[in-house]
Protein backbone atom coordinates (compact mmCIF):
# COMPACT_ATOMS: atom_id res chain seq x y z
CA UNK A 1 0.00 0.00 0.00
CA UNK A 2 1.17 3.51 -0.80
CA UNK A 3 0.89 6.39 1.65
CA UNK A 4 0.36 9.70 -0.14
CA UNK A 5 1.30 12.83 1.83
CA UNK A 6 -1.05 15.69 1.00
CA UNK A 7 -0.28 19.29 0.17
CA UNK A 8 -3.44 21.37 -0.09
CA UNK A 9 -2.83 24.80 -1.58
CA UNK A 10 -4.74 27.91 -0.59
CA UNK A 11 -3.39 31.34 -1.38
CA UNK A 12 -0.05 29.78 -2.34
CA UNK A 13 0.43 28.20 1.09
CA UNK A 14 0.12 24.69 2.52
CA UNK A 15 -3.04 24.45 4.58
CA UNK A 16 -5.31 21.85 6.09
CA UNK A 17 -9.07 22.16 6.34
CA UNK A 18 -11.61 20.49 8.59
CA UNK A 19 -14.44 18.80 6.67
CA UNK A 20 -13.58 20.89 3.62
CA UNK A 21 -14.61 24.19 5.21
CA UNK A 22 -12.42 26.94 3.77
CA UNK A 23 -12.88 29.11 6.86
CA UNK A 24 -11.27 26.35 8.95
CA UNK A 25 -7.93 26.55 7.12
CA UNK A 26 -4.80 26.16 9.23
CA UNK A 27 -1.55 27.23 7.57
CA UNK A 28 1.21 24.67 8.14
CA UNK A 29 3.84 25.95 5.73
CA UNK A 30 4.19 29.17 3.72
CA UNK A 31 6.56 27.41 1.30
CA UNK A 32 4.94 24.54 -0.65
CA UNK A 33 8.20 23.66 -2.40
CA UNK A 34 10.00 23.24 0.91
CA UNK A 35 7.15 21.06 2.15
CA UNK A 36 7.27 18.89 -0.97
CA UNK A 37 11.03 18.49 -0.62
CA UNK A 38 10.55 17.51 3.02
CA UNK A 39 8.10 14.78 2.09
CA UNK A 40 10.49 13.52 -0.58
CA UNK A 41 13.35 13.43 1.93
CA UNK A 42 11.19 11.45 4.36
CA UNK A 43 10.93 8.63 1.83
CA UNK A 44 7.44 9.00 0.41
CA UNK A 45 6.88 7.49 -3.05
CA UNK A 46 4.19 9.88 -4.28
CA UNK A 47 2.85 13.35 -3.56
CA UNK A 48 -0.85 14.26 -3.45
CA UNK A 49 -1.53 17.88 -4.45
CA UNK A 50 -4.82 19.78 -4.36
CA UNK A 51 -5.51 23.31 -5.55
CA UNK A 52 -8.23 24.21 -3.03
CA UNK A 53 -8.88 27.62 -4.52
CA UNK A 54 -9.08 26.01 -7.94
CA UNK A 55 -11.66 23.51 -6.71
CA UNK A 56 -13.94 26.38 -5.71
CA UNK A 57 -13.34 28.53 -8.78
CA UNK A 58 -13.23 25.75 -11.37
CA UNK A 59 -9.84 26.75 -12.77
CA UNK A 60 -6.17 26.64 -11.79
CA UNK A 61 -5.48 29.25 -9.12
CA UNK A 62 -2.30 27.93 -7.49
CA UNK A 63 -0.67 26.92 -10.77
CA UNK A 64 2.58 28.72 -9.98
CA UNK A 65 3.07 26.77 -6.76
CA UNK A 66 2.22 23.49 -8.49
CA UNK A 67 4.68 24.15 -11.30
CA UNK A 68 7.45 25.01 -8.85
CA UNK A 69 6.85 21.76 -6.98
CA UNK A 70 6.93 19.75 -10.21
CA UNK A 71 10.24 21.37 -11.11
CA UNK A 72 11.78 20.87 -7.67
CA UNK A 73 11.14 17.22 -6.78
CA UNK A 74 11.49 13.83 -8.41
CA UNK A 75 8.42 12.22 -6.88
CA UNK A 76 5.45 11.42 -9.09
CA UNK A 77 2.61 13.84 -8.36
CA UNK A 78 -1.15 13.42 -8.50
CA UNK A 79 -3.04 16.70 -8.78
CA UNK A 80 -6.66 17.67 -8.28
CA UNK A 81 -8.71 20.81 -7.83
CA UNK A 82 -10.51 22.74 -10.55
CA UNK A 83 -9.44 20.57 -13.49
CA UNK A 84 -12.64 20.51 -15.52
CA UNK A 85 -11.94 20.36 -19.24
CA UNK A 86 -9.78 18.58 -21.78
CA UNK A 87 -7.37 21.49 -22.17
CA UNK A 88 -6.66 21.67 -18.44
CA UNK A 89 -6.18 17.91 -18.20
CA UNK A 90 -3.71 17.81 -21.07
CA UNK A 91 -1.90 20.94 -19.88
CA UNK A 92 -1.11 19.35 -16.51
CA UNK A 93 -0.17 15.99 -17.99
CA UNK A 94 2.23 17.72 -20.36
CA UNK A 95 3.61 19.77 -17.46
CA UNK A 96 4.70 16.60 -15.69
CA UNK A 97 1.81 15.68 -13.43
CA UNK A 98 1.81 11.89 -13.35
CA UNK A 99 -1.87 11.55 -12.50
CA UNK A 100 -4.70 14.07 -12.82
CA UNK A 101 -7.60 13.75 -10.36
CA UNK A 102 -11.06 14.54 -11.73
CA UNK A 103 -13.99 15.03 -9.38
CA UNK A 104 -16.67 17.52 -10.37
CA UNK A 105 -16.23 16.76 -14.06
CA UNK A 106 -16.65 13.04 -13.37
CA UNK A 107 -20.21 13.83 -12.31
CA UNK A 108 -20.97 16.48 -14.91
CA UNK A 109 -19.20 15.10 -17.97
CA UNK A 110 -18.43 11.39 -17.51
CA UNK A 111 -17.99 10.92 -21.26
CA UNK A 112 -15.03 13.30 -21.27
CA UNK A 113 -13.50 11.55 -18.28
CA UNK A 114 -13.87 8.14 -19.91
CA UNK A 115 -12.33 9.48 -23.13
CA UNK A 116 -9.40 11.00 -21.24
CA UNK A 117 -8.86 7.78 -19.28
CA UNK A 118 -8.76 5.80 -22.52
CA UNK A 119 -6.40 8.29 -24.16
CA UNK A 120 -4.13 8.60 -21.12
CA UNK A 121 -4.37 5.16 -19.53
CA UNK A 122 -3.05 5.07 -15.99
CA UNK A 123 -2.85 8.85 -15.70
CA UNK A 124 -6.43 9.73 -14.81
CA UNK A 125 -7.87 9.24 -11.32
CA UNK A 126 -11.43 9.93 -10.24
CA UNK A 127 -11.96 11.77 -6.97
CA UNK A 128 -15.07 10.62 -5.14
CA UNK A 129 -15.87 12.90 -2.21
CA UNK A 130 -18.91 11.85 -0.22
CA UNK A 131 -21.08 13.57 2.36
CA UNK A 132 -23.46 11.16 4.14
CA UNK A 133 -23.01 8.73 1.28
CA UNK A 134 -23.74 11.23 -1.50
CA UNK A 135 -21.13 12.62 -3.88
CA UNK A 136 -20.16 16.27 -3.40
CA UNK A 137 -18.82 18.56 -6.16
CA UNK A 138 -17.60 22.13 -6.75
CA UNK A 139 -14.98 21.96 -4.00
CA UNK A 140 -17.50 20.13 -1.77
CA UNK A 141 -19.81 23.15 -1.90
CA UNK A 142 -22.67 21.18 -3.49
CA UNK A 143 -24.00 17.69 -2.85
CA UNK A 144 -25.55 15.49 -5.52
CA UNK A 145 -28.04 12.63 -5.30
CA UNK A 146 -25.47 10.16 -6.63
CA UNK A 147 -23.81 7.51 -4.46
CA UNK A 148 -20.08 6.85 -4.48
CA UNK A 149 -20.56 3.36 -5.91
CA UNK A 150 -22.83 4.60 -8.70
CA UNK A 151 -20.24 7.18 -9.71
CA UNK A 152 -17.39 4.66 -9.59
CA UNK A 153 -19.22 2.20 -11.82
CA UNK A 154 -19.34 4.78 -14.60
CA UNK A 155 -15.60 4.33 -15.09
CA UNK A 156 -15.01 0.59 -15.08
CA UNK A 157 -12.73 -0.75 -17.81
CA UNK A 158 -11.70 2.57 -19.35
CA UNK A 159 -8.18 2.87 -17.92
CA UNK A 160 -8.83 4.91 -14.75
CA UNK A 161 -5.76 4.52 -12.52
CA UNK A 162 -7.48 4.93 -9.16
CA UNK A 163 -10.52 6.09 -7.26
CA UNK A 164 -9.72 8.50 -4.43
CA UNK A 165 -12.47 8.13 -1.87
CA UNK A 166 -12.88 10.82 0.80
CA UNK A 167 -15.44 10.87 3.58
CA UNK A 168 -15.94 14.62 3.97
CA UNK A 169 -17.31 14.37 7.52
CA UNK A 170 -14.02 12.81 8.65
CA UNK A 171 -11.58 14.86 6.58
CA UNK A 172 -9.16 16.82 8.76
CA UNK A 173 -10.64 15.46 11.99
CA UNK A 174 -8.23 12.62 12.79
CA UNK A 175 -11.25 10.49 13.72
CA UNK A 176 -10.25 7.57 11.49
CA UNK A 177 -11.10 6.46 7.98
CA UNK A 178 -14.57 5.34 6.96
CA UNK A 179 -13.49 1.74 6.59
CA UNK A 180 -16.96 0.38 5.87
CA UNK A 181 -17.61 2.66 2.91
CA UNK A 182 -14.04 2.34 1.63
CA UNK A 183 -14.31 -1.45 1.63
CA UNK A 184 -17.75 -1.31 0.00
CA UNK A 185 -16.42 0.84 -2.82
CA UNK A 186 -13.36 -1.36 -3.29
CA UNK A 187 -15.61 -4.40 -3.51
CA UNK A 188 -17.96 -2.86 -6.04
CA UNK A 189 -15.44 -2.10 -8.80
CA UNK A 190 -12.12 -3.34 -10.14
CA UNK A 191 -10.45 0.09 -10.06
CA UNK A 192 -7.90 0.47 -7.23
CA UNK A 193 -9.16 2.58 -4.33
CA UNK A 194 -7.16 5.12 -2.32
CA UNK A 195 -8.68 5.97 1.06
CA UNK A 196 -8.76 9.54 2.36
CA UNK A 197 -10.30 11.54 5.16
CA UNK A 198 -9.69 11.05 8.85
CA UNK A 199 -6.26 9.48 9.31
CA UNK A 200 -4.99 10.52 12.73
CA UNK A 201 -2.62 7.78 13.86
CA UNK A 202 -0.82 4.57 13.01
CA UNK A 203 -3.83 2.69 14.33
CA UNK A 204 -5.91 4.09 11.49
CA UNK A 205 -3.45 2.73 8.95
CA UNK A 206 -3.34 -0.61 10.76
CA UNK A 207 -7.13 -0.77 10.59
CA UNK A 208 -7.10 -0.04 6.86
CA UNK A 209 -4.41 -2.63 6.26
CA UNK A 210 -6.24 -5.20 8.36
CA UNK A 211 -9.11 -5.14 5.85
CA UNK A 212 -6.69 -7.09 3.64
CA UNK A 213 -8.66 -5.96 0.62
CA UNK A 214 -6.62 -6.47 -2.56
CA UNK A 215 -8.31 -3.52 -4.26
CA UNK A 216 -7.34 -0.95 -1.61
CA UNK A 217 -4.12 0.51 -2.99
CA UNK A 218 -3.24 3.18 -0.47
CA UNK A 219 -4.23 6.11 1.70
CA UNK A 220 -3.79 9.87 1.86
CA UNK A 221 -2.58 11.54 5.04
CA UNK A 222 -2.55 15.25 5.75
CA UNK A 223 -2.99 17.01 9.08
CA UNK A 224 -1.64 14.10 11.14
CA UNK A 225 1.67 14.30 9.27
CA UNK A 226 1.88 18.05 9.76
CA UNK A 227 1.09 18.12 13.46
CA UNK A 228 3.23 15.10 14.33
CA UNK A 229 0.52 12.64 15.35
CA UNK A 230 1.59 10.37 12.48
CA UNK A 231 5.29 9.59 12.23
CA UNK A 232 6.27 9.33 8.58
CA UNK A 233 8.90 6.59 8.99
CA UNK A 234 6.68 4.43 11.18
CA UNK A 235 3.77 4.84 8.78
CA UNK A 236 5.83 3.98 5.72
CA UNK A 237 7.39 0.99 7.46
CA UNK A 238 3.95 -0.28 8.45
CA UNK A 239 2.53 -0.09 4.95
CA UNK A 240 5.60 -1.70 3.41
CA UNK A 241 5.16 -4.80 5.57
CA UNK A 242 3.42 -7.68 3.79
CA UNK A 243 -0.26 -8.10 4.53
CA UNK A 244 -0.99 -11.05 6.79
Amino acid sequence: MILFPAIDLKGGRCVRLVRGEMASATVFNDDPVAQAKSFEAQGFQWLHLVDLDGAIEGRAVNADAVQKILFSIGLPVQLGGGIRDKAAIELWLEAGVRRVILGTIAVKDPVLVRDMAKSHAGRIAVGIDARQGQVAVEGWAATTNMSAVDLARRFEDVGVAALIYTDIARDGTGSGLNLEETAALAGAVKIPVIASGGIGSLDDLRALKSLAHPNIAGAIAGRALYDGRLDAKAALDLLRMPRC
